[in-house]
């Protein structure tokens, strides 16, 4: 059998209807309802800062950046990170996270916000939100609400309510 490549790039606008059953196939219809996911209803992701994972043609996995506003302090929601479950364990999901936070830094964003797995995301520099700092538009584990801040200073400024930063209309 031929072993194929690992290949990251941009999210780009025809990846959108696999990227959506990737999400279906992961997280199944449950993720409507989530406190993360209301943060990106209605709000496409950054072009710039998603990004898919592909063996041959195959999007494998996928992670996605949106922007919100951290109080009064432009950030970014990241999220849902995705990879197949078929191809867990390869990296895959790792590749996906430098890729969008080194895209992220190198477009000078100051903060981004998470819901997931404290122990896994830890070493992307991710920790928990210290407890009053951000409240969500909804229920969430403490424990699992992360920051990651790619500014001096960002996490000593920012506070208040995350919200959506919706497209003008």
């Amino acid at each position: 059998m031929t072993d194929l490549k690992l290949t990251i790039r941009r999210e780009l606008p025809a990846d959108a209807e696999a990227v959506e059953k990737l999400h279906e196939r992961a997280f199944g219809p449950g993720r409507f309802s989530r406190t993360a996911f209301r943060l990106r209803e209605g709000v496409p992701p950054l072009a710039d800062l998603s990004f898919t994972a592909l063996v041959g043609t195959l999007i494998v996995g996928s992670v996605r950046v949106s922007p919100v506003m951290a109080g009064e302090e432009p950030a970014l929601v990241l999220g849902p990170l995705t990879v197949d479950p078929a191809f867990e364990s390869r990296g895959i999901g790792a590749a996906l996270m430098n890729a969008s936070l080194d895209a992220a830094r190198k477009a000078g964003h100051s903060l981004v916000l998470l819901v997931g797995d404290a122990p896994y995301y830890a070493r992307f520099g991710f920790a928990p939100v210290p407890p009053g700092q951000f409240t969500l538009p909804g229920p969430v584990d403490p424990r699992r609400f992360l920051a990651c801040p790619l500014q001096d200073g960002v996490m000593e400024r920012a506070r208040g309510p995350v919200t959506a930063l919706r497209p003008a209309r």
